[in-house]
């Protein structure tokens, strides 16, 4: 066996490379999470009138306007997948969430899990 350094963390591998210890946790994906977190605090912005719309936002926050309305489209995503998604669950990836999704919850439940 040897030790492995990953992000900080070691790991005991064996000699073919495989994991001796699995993880004890899966890890949320970074990127996704910042997108929920983006999302719901430009969906507060707006809600509190702190810009008059999202065109408006998009100037401030110097991104594009389609790349605030795709990101602002994650408010709408069902509790049970955004909590999926922060536990570390197998959970859809951000290219697949940046595509039309059905606002039902029972619909994307059906399509993204």
């Amino acid at each position: 066996m040897r030790f492995q350094r990953r992000g900080g963390r070691k790991r005991i591998v064996a000699f073919d490379g495989s994991a001796i210890v699995p993880s004890s946790k899966q890890q949320p994906d970074g990127t996704l999470v910042k997108a929920l977190a983006r999302a719901h605090r430009w969906q507060g912005v707006l809600e509190v009138s702190r810009f008059s719309s999202v065109r408006e936002l998009a100037e401030a926050e110097r991104v594009s306007l389609s790349y605030i309305s795709r990101i602002l489209r994650l408010t709408l995503l069902a509790p049970d997948i955004v909590e999926r998604i922060l536990d570390g669950c197998p959970a859809p990836q951000l290219a697949e969430l940046m595509q039309p999704f059905p606002v039902e919850w029972e619909r994307q439940r059906e399509q993204l899990c």
